[in-house]
């Protein structure tokens, strides 16, 4: 009850700060939704992949002759038209990736150039050797060679395509990773106005990341994390302050806690002697919100989260297939990759689309089968060339960001459907808002989900209950329960 006033009392302040933001909502949602019938939908899976846009993840010829709106070319700052060509997804095979693209909100604002996305050349590149004019002319400028995703080809196809998703952010993974727990990377009261986290955090005078680095309430006390004034229309001069990235707002988590509905996040964190997974990671959410983490002592000198929210819903992510197995799968799941099965340029190892398959093969073949809607999707852009002008918002700079894929998997699900619709991760929360009578986070255009579809066009409830048919892929569940290599974080930019 203390936590619940707290949050409720923060949000007031964020109202009177302009921000009106609240934890149960203070103003009606716009748009139609439609809510599941009772029994229709009872589990939600998010799966939250890394670093990929449509362009360059869905080259698939049976989506676009279907609709789907993927470009094979695109334009660069010189005003030459770029042929998207091949690459394999992981670090092997005949074009490997072997470097990685930045994706922060520096190259967010070069590509979208005012909306003209014709900036995609002037992206940075690394490591120098793997990039121009050593190698790789117009790396940006790719496309996954579909022989290395059929999984997600053949789920695409199937099920529900989404060709309008856009990354609500505008820059990598860390603020990415707020938003789809929260709708939002606002810091809190503690931060005089309309301050969002918008970039990794980092450490060191020269603003190097740090390997293994904690990233939020367990940082170091010489970490912090760039933030975006989000009320500044002007992207050259909103990153101007800085703070130590531990933040404290509502989140989806807490509105199921009051409705006593389960959670869980499974994520890449290593096991250790601390309780509960180790809170290392760009990619751990709840370990930059204070009350989901509660460190042991106040930041910055805490090294571990000891709060029973982070201790008995922050798991290992290979557990999901054993919850889904030993049926304790929770009403919602946000499942996070390790960085080896992430689709993350560089660290990833092209198992990306089996660790997917292994999880929906698991729910398909499971009780949970008749219940459950997947939501497929990743969380950036990862530099890759995208040909879609985002829809950015007119009160916060900072939304909205580029396409990137969707699936929706689900026996209501509509079949082999192309959804034009605009989404964001807002509409992953408005969704399971919708679907189990929860209020939103926060209302009118503080948090995503107030503003946000909740992904009603994708579904069909009257619809004769899709059949599940098991995804073939390269490796399965056995794969990943039994892979004993150490997890990997990417040192993403």
């Amino acid at each position: 009850m203390v936590r619940r006033k707290l949050l409720i009392g923060m949000c007031l302040l964020a109202c009177g700060a302009g921000l009106v933001l609240s934890l149960n909502g203070c103003g009606a949602s716009n748009g139609t939704h439609v809510t599941p019938p009772t029994g229709k939908i009872e589990h939600v899976v998010i799966l939250f992949q890394e670093n990929r846009t449509t362009d360059n993840l869905f080259q698939d010829p049976v989506l676009i002759a279907k609709g789907a709106d993927i470009a094979t070319s695109g334009l660069n700052s010189k005003g030459a038209t770029i042929q998207l060509t091949p690459m394999d997804l992981g670090t092997v095979g005949s074009s490997p990736q072997n470097y990685d693209l930045s994706h922060a909100h520096e190259a967010f604002v070069k590509m979208y150039d005012g909306g003209k996305m014709d900036g995609a050349d002037l992206i940075g590149c690394t490591p120098a050797a793997d990039c121009p004019p050593n190698a790789n002319p117009n790396p940006q400028f790719k496309y996954v060679m579909p022989s290395d995703v059929q999984p997600y080809f053949k789920l695409a196809e199937q099920y529900t395509f989404g060709d309008r998703m856009f990354q609500t952010n505008q820059g990598p993974s860390m603020p990415a990773h707020q938003y789809i727990i929260s709708g939002t990377s606002w810091t809190g009261p503690g931060t005089a106005g309309n301050f969002f986290a918008a970039e990794n955090p980092e450490i060191g005078p020269n603003g190097a990341r740090q390997a293994g680095a904690n990233t939020g309430c367990t940082s170091p006390p010489n970490e912090t994390i760039f933030l975006v004034d989000a009320t500044n229309p002007d992207p050259d001069t909103n990153e101007t302050t800085t703070t130590y990235p531990c933040f404290e707002h509502a989140t989806l988590t807490d509105l199921l806690d009051t409705q006593k509905l389960s959670w869980k996040y499974y994520s890449n964190a290593p096991t250790c002697g601390a309780p509960g997974p180790c809170p290392t990671g760009i990619w751990i959410a709840p370990n930059a919100i204070q009350h989901m983490c509660q460190p042991n002592v106040a930041p910055p000198n805490a090294t571990y989260c000891a709060g029973q929210e982070w201790v008995n819903n922050v798991v290992p992510g290979p557990q999901v297939l054993t919850d889904i197995a030993a049926g304790k799968l929770p009403a919602v799941s946000w499942v996070i990759p390790d960085g080896k099965e992430s689709d993350h340029a560089v660290s990833n190892t092209g198992e990306g689309p089996s660790w997917i398959a292994s999880i929906v093969n698991a729910i398909g073949q499971s009780q949970y089968w008749n219940n459950t809607a997947i939501i497929i999707t990743w969380d950036d852009w990862g530099g890759w060339y995208d040909h879609v002008a985002p829809p950015v918002s007119g009160t916060n700079s900072y939304e909205m960001g580029f396409r990137v894929p969707l699936i929706v998997v689900s026996p209501y699900a509509k079949a082999s459907y192309i959804s034009h619709v605009q989404h964001d991760f807002g509409s992953i929360l408005k969704f399971i808002e919708t679907t189990f009578g929860l209020s939103t986070v926060g209302p009118n255009a503080g948090y995503a989900d107030s503003r946000s579809d909740d992904l009603s066009d994708c579904f069909d409830f009257s619809q004769t209950p899709m059949t599940f048919t098991k995804i073939q892929s390269k490796f399965d569940a056995n794969h990943f329960l039994n892979d004993k290599r150490p997890a990997v974080d990417p040192d993403d930019d």
